[in-house]
């Protein structure tokens, strides 16, 4: 009778296979349940797709040619910048003590306007045209160009002053050939001596008080 019965698991010399995701467990020790990751969630197909965001998408997907062609890598196209002005105009700041210049240079007749006024208008002084004259004495291109300033701060001297060193510049920039001739006569180098601040305790910058013995 008992050749009849079947032999058992324990008995069988050749056990059978685990089944996929099956994990062994020891005889008397639990463990916590590890989630097969092998396996899909419920409902889940292994043919599914990933969805990707819209922007994602359009960032992503190529040009398409209008005339039925094959996709072409999308092109970014910048912005030309817009030309400033005549290629021959130079522009030179100028500054003295607290005045500032703004100079425009271009060819011309040798007309000079400062703030829209005439040279001899608005330096009545013969000191300060010399002063704004001498770059362009200096380097012969009086009567050549015309020079256009802008000019504010200061007093008549510091104005003049400001005016030579824009005017310098400026012809530094519409020809840089006269650079050496320039600096010869130091007319590219900023005068940057300034009037010094009264100090408290002081009359003036530096005047104290007169000492009195008694």
């Amino acid at each position: 009778m008992s050749a009849d019965v079947p032999p058992t698991q324990a008995e069988s010399p050749n056990p059978p296979a685990a089944q996929p995701g099956h994990v062994p467990q020891a005889a008397g020790q639990p463990f916590p349940a590890i989630q097969n990751l092998s396996e899909s969630p419920a409902g889940s197909e292994a043919g599914a797709t990933v969805s990707v965001p819209a922007s994602a998408a359009t960032t992503l997907a190529p040009a398409v040619d209008p005339g039925g062609g094959e996709p072409r890598p999308a092109t970014a196209t910048l912005a030309q910048p817009a030309a400033s002005g005549p290629a021959k105009d130079a522009l030179g700041t100028g500054r003295r003590k607290t005045s500032v210049a703004r100079v425009r240079l271009r060819p011309g007749t040798g007309q000079i306007r400062i703030n829209s006024r005439e040279l001899k208008d608005y330096f009545p002084n013969l000191q300060d045209q010399l002063q704004v004259l001498a770059p362009l004495e200096r380097t012969q291109q009086a009567g050549k160009v015309d020079v256009i300033i802008r000019v504010h701060g200061g007093g008549p001297t510091g104005q003049s002053g400001a005016c030579k060193l824009g005017i310098a510049r400026a012809l530094k920039i519409y020809d840089p050939q006269l650079e050496p001739i320039l600096r010869e006569a130091n007319l590219l180098t900023r005068d940057g001596r300034m009037k010094e601040r009264k100090k408290y305790g002081l009359r003036g910058a530096r005047r104290g008080t007169q000492f009195s013995k008694r």
